[in-house]
């Protein structure tokens, strides 16, 4: 029903007072003309001037009085559809059209309601719908608030809804869906030219004239697509743009309306590295194109993905190292009691010193697997980077072949570094015999090692895309054959390698890995098939503080300690490993020792209650089932008194010196461990505390 008539009925009471003091205003102004006579040419002007004011002023009060409201086509079946009051409103908030159920909602007001707080609601919705989506107010009538929702319907005209306290919007019926798509697709002509904000995104747009958006040829095209996609010149046909099998897949996903809403993942033809999402808006006979190059999103999501599955593995292969050193403890303990009934010369001594050297080699893996995992003991150390691959320089000489030649390059002002000298010299080793072997496979070449103090900006153009301040370089190249593109996400993996059976084990890149994650540093691949490649190792630049202590000079090693591993000291040993437990008390008694055996942390505390003050040390693992060994500690103290502690596990230090904070006389012994190593310690441990 339309309302317009109605309106025009209706007699606003403000402009029918406005109209009655304007008309006495006239009036009192022509007063002068009628007191001094109506024949003078002064009172005739005056009157003349008067009068037209009163036409045009009475025209300007009677106009919005008596102004036919607009109206549109179809909206008075559109408003009839809809069961929730509605009406069709001008920019300016004049109502146009309303359905009775406006009308009893909101009373007779000609416009919408925008006094107080309401008005900045109604002002940005507004604003929102012009923009083309959807806007909400907040209106008032009747002293009630009502939430209403403004969307356009054709331009300059908006359908509001007035939707129920606490609901969502309301869906339009079928009906009234009919008649606004009409309304809507009746003024949709297709468009000629980019809008201008397709014109200035960052992003590539482009107008495209044809049915199928990869037959199409470019209309227009913004200054953004040439710079992502190297083309857009008018008349090209898009799809050139696209690397041919991406595109033919990006094809058949829009032929079968699958991706909806959602960008379409293409390579680029002039690069097909690069990765570009594609969103494609159509309209009669036309489409519209924007192509953004999400290349870097792409790759950080893949750098991320990799390092998600290394921590996983990295899980894995400390849980594995732990089990495995447990193992090869009471291997090599079973060992030293074998040892002194099988002399050289006996049939068995081959056999058990071939047994020893397998389980040490099986133990350097597991040293290897607590490195990748970041779990291994660290014994960090102020270095100079220089000074320490200088040094290694020898050693590293030997491991390469004849025709391998080795080059070296220390750059100027080389920093220090806070770190396990140990593990770097391992990590450097090992990139070193890596590009030993890669140029060994097209008959020699070159390896280079160079070191360099190297800026925020050098680090990341060199491949630390996340580097702050200066860093430490290590850089390990060669001239070989380089790393095909399919193997690189897999070179750190553990027990992954290219190499021959029986050639490598694949866990030399995997502990430079887990070296370099434990030191707080960044290590990137550089490299082509047919190029070579190159390992930057980054680590952070050392920067003493004011209380710092200075870099400790070197001293002589200390003789050796003495071979006699006997002693005297009643001892506590908590294992839950049986096999590792027994074997270790029996060697201890065998010198000497009292030996009190606890499978668990439980028994254990029970023991040291039973023995206050009479224990001289406690040997303790850290895992077990039910109480740990620093909780252990914790609660044995008070019985132990003063008696030094001395852990052995297969996990780092690191991994619960935390939960010892406060605690003395606690050392710590990385398994596996052999009677002689175990032996001394008991010693040294004993001997410091008399």
């Amino acid at each position: 029903m339309s309302e317009p008539s109605a309106r025009a009925r209706k007699v606003d009471p403000v402009i029918a007072f406005a109209v009655l003091f304007f008309l006495l205003a006239v009036g009192f102004a022509m007063v002068p003309a009628f007191s001094h006579g109506l024949e003078s040419l002064a009172s005739m002007m005056l009157l003349t001037g008067m009068a037209g004011v009163c036409c045009i002023g009475l025209f300007v009060l009677r106009g919005p009085a008596e102004a036919p409201a607009e109206s549109e086509a179809g909206a008075d079946a559109l408003l009839a559809a809809l069961d929730e009051p509605a009406a069709v409103v001008a920019p300016d908030g004049r109502l146009l059209t309303v359905n009775p159920a406006w009308r009893e909602a909101m009373g007779p007001a000609p416009r919408l309601p925008k006094s107080g707080a309401a008005a900045s609601s109604l002002f940005g919705a507004l604003a929102t719908a012009r923009r083309g989506d959807m806007g909400r107010a907040t209106l008032k009538a009747g002293g009630q608030e009502r939430e209403a929702m403004i969307s356009p319907l054709v331009p300059r005209r908006f359908l509001v809804r007035l939707i129920g306290r606490g609901s969502g919007a309301l869906a339009l019926p079928a009906s009234a869906m009919d008649v606004l798509n009409a309304a809507i697709g009746a003024k949709a002509p297709p468009p000629k030219v980019l809008d201008a904000f397709a014109a200035a995104s960052p992003f590539g747009a482009a107008l495209l004239d044809g049915e199928d958006p990869f037959e199409a040829r470019i209309i227009e095209a913004n200054p953004a697509l040439a710079a992502v996609a190297h083309g857009g010149n008018p008349g090209q046909i898009f799809g050139d743009l696209i690397e041919p099998l991406s595109r033919t897949e990006a094809a058949l996903r829009v032929a079968e309306a699958r991706h909806g809403h959602a960008p379409l993942e293409v390579r680029l033809a002039h690069d097909p590295s690069r990765i570009a999402h594609l969103y494609l808006s159509q309209s009669p006979g036309r489409w519209v194109a924007y192509l953004v190059d999400v290349s870097e999103q792409k790759q950080i999501e893949l750098q991320l993905s990799q390092s998600q599955k290394m921590q996983a593995i990295g899980q894995l292969a400390g849980g594995v190292a732990h089990d495995f050193n447990n193992l090869l403890t009471a291997i090599l303990m079973q060992l030293d009691v074998l040892a002194p009934r099988h002399p050289v010369g006996d049939p068995s001594y081959e056999g058990l010193n071939e047994i020893k050297q397998t389980s040490m080699r099986a133990a350097d893996l597991v040293r290897k697997l607590l490195a990748f995992s970041r779990k291994q003991t660290v014994q960090r150390e102020i270095l100079d980077v220089g000074e320490m691959v200088s040094e290694s320089e020898v050693l590293l000489r030997r491991l390469l072949y004849e025709d391998v030649k080795l080059v070296t390059d220390y750059g100027r002002n080389l920093p220090h570094v806070r770190a396990d000298r140990g593990q770097l010299d391992t990590a450097v080793m090992n990139l070193v015999v890596n590009a030993r072997d890669a140029v060994r496979g097209k008959g020699g070449g070159t390896v280079r090692i160079r070191t360099a103090r190297v800026t925020q900006e050098d680090a990341r153009s060199l491949g630390y895309p996340t580097a702050q301040g200066d860093q430490a370089l290590i850089e390990v190249a060669d001239d070989g054959p380089g790393i095909a593109p399919d193997v690189m996400a897999k070179i750190f993996e553990p027990f992954f390698t290219t190499k021959a059976v029986g050639e490598g084990t694949g866990l030399g890149l995997a502990t430079v890995y887990g070296i370099v994650k434990q030191s707080d540093g960044w290590i990137a691949v550089s490299s082509k098939p047919g190029e070579g490649a190159a390992f930057r190792i980054f680590l952070p630049v050392h920067i003493p503080t004011a209380s710092a202590e200075p870099v400790p000079a070197k001293v002589a090693p200390k003789r050796p300690a003495a071979r006699d591993l006997s002693g005297a000291g009643r001892i506590l040993f908590v294992e839950d490993e049986d096999a590792v437990r027994g074997v270790a008390a029996k060697l201890l008694r065998a010198r000497g020792y009292e030996v009190i055996e606890a499978a668990s942390g439980e028994e254990a505390l029970e023991i040291a209650e039973q023995n206050a003050g009479k224990i001289d040390l406690m040997i303790s693992d850290v895992v077990m089932p039910g109480m740990q060994g620093p909780e252990l500690l914790k609660q044995a103290r008070i019985y132990l008194g003063g008696a030094p502690v001395m852990f052995i596990s297969g996990y780092a230090e690191s991994e619960f010196s935390d939960l010892l904070e406060g605690e003395t006389n606690v050392s710590f012994l990385p398994k596996p461990i052999d009677i002689k190593t175990l032996a001394e310690r008991v010693k040294l441990e004993l001997q410091n505390a008399a």
